[in-house]
């Protein structure tokens, strides 16, 4: 059985963590702004792969943004359940926007660790030098 207070409680978390996917996207944003900028000087082909990975990246923050939006989204659809008293129902979408937050946590894996390989891939560049 729950309550109104259980799927606000997902709301400071998701609201955290849709902050630091904004975050994440917006240091992207300037990287890119950045590496475009020198490759438009110096035609530097490794860019390329750079700004092919930062691609993906990009997709994986919308991804996790989608998923922890929708997961808010159906918090708030399961406490209009709970008031309306349709427990099964709220019970269903509750889980549903758990299940949502956890594919975007999932991403979030799966982004950062894109994210560790690329400053890995520099680091070499720089220890072979």
């Amino acid at each position: 059985m729950i309550d109104l207070t259980t799927p606000s409680l997902l709301f400071s978390a998701i609201s955290l963590i849709l902050l630091a996917y904004t975050n994440r996207f917006l240091a992207y944003t300037n990287v890119i702004r950045t590496l475009v900028e020198k490759h438009h000087k110096e035609k530097d082909p490794r860019d390329i792969a750079q700004i092919a990975n930062l691609r993906k990246r990009l997709s994986l923050i919308r991804a996790m943004q989608i998923f922890g939006i929708t997961s808010l989204l159906l918090c708030v659809v399961a406490m209009f359940f709970v008031y309306i008293s349709i427990q099964i129902i709220a019970a269903w979408i509750f889980g549903v926007a758990l299940l949502s937050l956890a594919v975007s946590l999932g991403l979030c894996i799966w982004e950062i660790n894109i994210s560790v390989r690329a400053l890995d891939i520099h680091l070499k560049e720089l220890s072979c030098k």
